[in-house]
């Protein structure tokens, strides 16, 4: 099924979705550098790189928003609501981890976040492809052999 949030075909969401993820995922491992005892520096890192996150997930979440109004099918549409809710939920926290981030002189509490928001996103990337791969959202027909 074809996504309304298309650029020639191409899902745009699909296209969004790596940015965020690819900053969440190098803030925790940036967070691990800090605990196993890296420069101060990497502390640095993960604050922007959840930042970058933040801004690429709602930025990803207009075409997604998009794609999951114009499902028909009610599975594929709960499938849709469950990925958004997660999604939602990840940005929220990191949303505070941010928060604590800028208001605060460390501790475990941002580690402890970081760790809750990536495997919130990986939940929600395993309903993604459900989406994708079980309910064929974004993807044409295949032509007649």
């Amino acid at each position: 099924m074809r996504t309304p949030a298309s650029l020639n075909g191409h899902p745009i969401h699909a296209m969004l979705v790596p940015l965020a993820i690819g900053l969440w995922i190098f803030a925790l491992v940036a967070d691990l550098a800090v605990l196993l005892g890296g420069a101060a520096a990497w502390g640095v890192v993960a604050f922007y790189c959840i930042a970058g996150g933040i801004a690429g997930a709602l930025l990803a979440a207009v075409p997604g928003l998009i794609d999951l109004l114009s499902l028909k099918d009610p599975a594929t549409r709960s499938v849709g609501i469950k990925h958004m809710v997660l999604n939602l939920a990840a940005v929220a926290v990191f949303a505070l981890n941010l928060y604590l981030r800028w208001n605060s002189t460390g501790g475990a509490g941002p580690w402890w976040l970081t760790l809750a928001g990536v495997a919130a996103i990986g939940v929600s990337g395993w309903l993604g492809g459900e989406l994708v791969y079980r309910h064929g959202v974004g993807q044409d027909p295949l032509p007649p052999r």
